[in-house]
């Protein structure tokens, strides 16, 4: 059984860093992707960043292209979430999500860690 647990968040005025962190406990052999996506009060969860297994593609939202970066550690164990010039907008709550292999769309998700961005 998959289960992630997200570290990392915290507040952080306009223009810092943080970087988060999603550690997987489950024994995933093989999977479709990893992803972070982020909820902001009173808003619908959305996407932030993804990066595929097999060709280890990555995908971003406009929102956040240039300042995020995704990574992995070698045996996909922790995911990462490097978050540069961080904005006020960039406000949720961020959650790790994992796309198990057979899954039409992320199947697995941690409880999330708060970041807030003060202006």
């Amino acid at each position: 059984q998959v289960h992630l647990v997200e570290s990392g968040g915290g507040l952080v005025q306009a223009g810092a860093s943080l970087r988060l962190s999603c550690a997987n406990s489950g024994r995933t052999f093989s999977r479709v992707a990893m992803a972070w996506f982020r909820q902001a009060p009173g808003k619908e969860r959305e996407f932030v960043a993804s990066k595929r297994w097999h060709v280890g593609t990555t995908y971003y939202a406009e929102s956040v292209k240039g300042r995020f970066t995704i990574s992995v550690d070698r045996n996909w164990s922790k995911l990462y979430l490097q978050m540069d010039n961080l904005k006020p907008e960039d406000t949720a709550v961020y959650f790790c999500a994992d796309q198990t292999t057979g899954a039409s769309a992320y199947n697995k998700w941690g409880q999330g860690t708060q970041v807030t961005v003060s202006s």
